[in-house]
């Protein structure tokens, strides 16, 4: 528990009413998209990297944690205050501070909207990628604390391929700067890499120098139908020979279709095994062949029925089955379980398959659907956290879910993050020594401890 003292310190550094301390506001800081929740002692809400710097003197004088926090759509407990302490509500730093058409760089604050720093870039006919699932609600310092992906990652990559420069508060309170809008930069170790993805637990990002590109003339975007999924992998394959690299290349099996075309009737195959969407970008004049050249391959891979877009009208229904996934299997079961494990792509089959063996096993409902483009699959568990007995069989699940990703040459991880969800799996992947080397950056860098303790690294007591 915080001292009165501390809290009115706090309140000193960014107002009384950027601090909240009833147990109602304390409540909507204590869960993320996960189906964990923890209660911190203190909510606040700075305005500035000089506050931010204040409370984190604060913390190491004192010994309390400080966690981090966006928009709270992390979907492996990145932002949960387990345990305790304050939590740094980053979303009053929402400026776009900068969109530099010249040098294509765009300067933000981390409580920036992700979908805004697109929307503002496309006003001027340039282009931000990354889009994870999220990015209407998700906040850019999220983003790159967690280095999220999305459906276009396959052929733009993540956020890390669009991060040029931060500004970071570290956990002993200093400021640095690195990087910035220069494209090349090899001065010393790359502290934008570490930095991005370190999951808030290595500094406090609190300003962002972010990559932008032209905006890509036209799209146009396709669904194919499969009575195998090995026929869909397989397909995938086909399309990046031919030289052609779509901008989303995504799947869904047969379980997920069935449960999206009963939420919502969109004439999708339930007899299906597998529906591939496929949409390509660039210049107009050579999106027609390759549209073309995309579905022979996949009628050559075995689909069964290949439609393309002709109108906005035609890829927004296209879209909307992928949209609807996460909201049609949550009427399966209350609580969503959703892993991203990445596999090399003509692995898919095989992941998919030791997948299912391991629900039926268990006796669990499993959807899959995911990036098939990039090997990263979103295995989805539904269930009742309530259950205490299914709540067990999902934890030795997803043990072995992470076991069969490694044995495959894939990762824990693709886009979501360790967090406390897959802090007690982090050794199948990185083994002892890598373990150890990150938690040896941790503790130099943290030496107390003090930002966001709990994550990646899975508690002494339990190792």
């Amino acid at each position: 528990m915080l001292s009165n003292a501390v809290i009115n310190e706090i309140k000193q550094i960014v107002g009384v009413e950027y601090v909240l301390t009833t147990k109602e506001e304390l409540l909507c800081y204590a869960y993320d998209s996960t189906p964990n929740a923890f209660l911190p002692d203190l909510v606040v809400r700075p305005c500035s990297t000089a506050e931010v710097q204040k409370i984190i003197k604060l913390a190491n004088e004192h010994l309390f944690p400080v966690v981090p926090r966006g928009a709270g759509t992390g979907l492996s407990g990145g932002s949960l205050p387990v345990a305790g302490g304050v939590v740094v509500d980053l979303t009053r730093m929402n400026k776009i501070l900068e969109i530099d058409a010249e040098n294509l760089v765009a300067v933000v604050e981390p409580g920036v909207i992700t979908y805004s720093i697109q929307e503002e870039a496309e006003k001027i006919g340039l282009f931000y990628p990354p889009d994870p699932a999220s990015l209407k609600t998700s906040t850019i310092g999220g983003n790159v604390a967690e280095c999220a992906g999305g459906p276009r990652a396959f052929k733009y990559g993540v956020t890390r391929d669009y991060v040029l420069g931060l500004e970071v508060v570290t956990p002993a309170g200093d400021v640095i700067s690195t990087g910035g809008k220069t494209v090349k930069s090899v001065t010393g170790y790359d502290l934008i890499r570490l930095y991005t993805g370190s999951e808030g637990t290595l500094g406090i990002i609190t300003k962002i120098y972010l990559r932008l590109i032209p905006k890509p003339e036209s799209k146009k975007t396709l669904m194919a139908v499969y009575n195998n999924l090995k026929d869909a992998a397989q397909s995938v394959t086909s399309i990046i020979r031919q030289g052609i690299i779509p901008v989303t290349l995504e799947m869904m099996d047969d379980r997920t279709i069935q449960c999206v075309e009963k939420h919502k009737h969109l004439g999708l195959p339930l007899d299906a095994e597998a529906i591939l969407i496929i949409e390509v970008d660039g210049p107009r004049v050579l999106l027609d062949s390759q549209t073309a050249e995309i579905a022979e391959q996949c009628r050559s891979c075995g689909a069964r029925d290949v439609k393309v877009a002709e109108s906005e009208d035609d890829r927004d229904r296209i879209w909307a089955a992928r949209r609807a996934v996460s909201a049609a299997v949550v009427q399966i079961k209350p609580t969503k379980i959703s892993e991203d494990v990445s596999v090399p792509r003509m692995a898919i089959p095989e992941m998919v398959k030791r997948l299912k063996e391991i629900a039926s096993r268990y006796q669990l409902e499993l959807v899959i659907f995911g990036h098939a483009g990039d090997g990263n699959l979103h295995p989805n568990i539904l269930c009742n956290k309530q259950d205490k007995e299914e709540m067990q069989r999902v934890e030795k699940a997803i043990g072995e879910l992470f076991q069969a990703a490694v044995d495959l040459g894939g990762t824990l991880s693709g886009e979501h993050g360790i967090g406390t969800m897959k802090a007690p799996y982090l050794k199948l992947e990185t083994g002892e020594a890598g373990y150890a080397v990150m938690k040896n950056i941790k503790q130099a860098l943290d030496p107390n401890n003090i930002l966001n303790p709990g994550k990646i690294f899975w508690s002494d007591s339990n190792e």
